[in-house]
């Protein structure tokens, strides 16, 4: 069965789609989650109440996937370059958890602002 989230931010909502991890399952378990935004680049992440180990962990991103940020306790949805990134590559501030990716318009998160309400419930 495919594990589908629903995230909103205002008028904006995306899916997206949840791999077989334990990071993953953590999340589904834990949802929903109501948090402020952070912008950084093309990135935003929020804080959710739940603490997952670094599990196969990496930097470099693929555009749309979603990432569990240990050390924050962050949420993170990559949708381009963040400050860090090199050239052709999509770069978190350090190794994230890939748990999922976005299934639907990624661009939609440009518009998304610092401080906006979010919310990330099953689909």
């Amino acid at each position: 069965m495919k594990r589908q989230t629903k995230i909103k931010v205002g008028a904006i909502e995306a899916l997206a789609e949840l791999f077989d991890t334990k990071t993953a399952e953590a999340i589904w378990q834990g949802l929903p989650f109501d948090s402020e935004v952070n912008t950084w680049g093309d990135e935003i992440y929020f804080n959710i109440p739940l603490k997952v180990e670094l599990e196969a962990g990496r930097e470099v991103v693929k555009l749309g996937e979603l990432g569990y940020w240990p050390p924050g306790t962050a949420f993170c949805i990559f949708f381009g370059p963040t400050p860090i990134s090199k050239q052709g590559e999509i770069r978190a501030a350090s190794q994230v958890n890939i748990f999922g990716k976005l299934i639907s318009d990624i661009q939609v998160f440009k518009k998304v602002k610092d401080g906006e309400r979010i919310r990330v419930e099953k689909a």
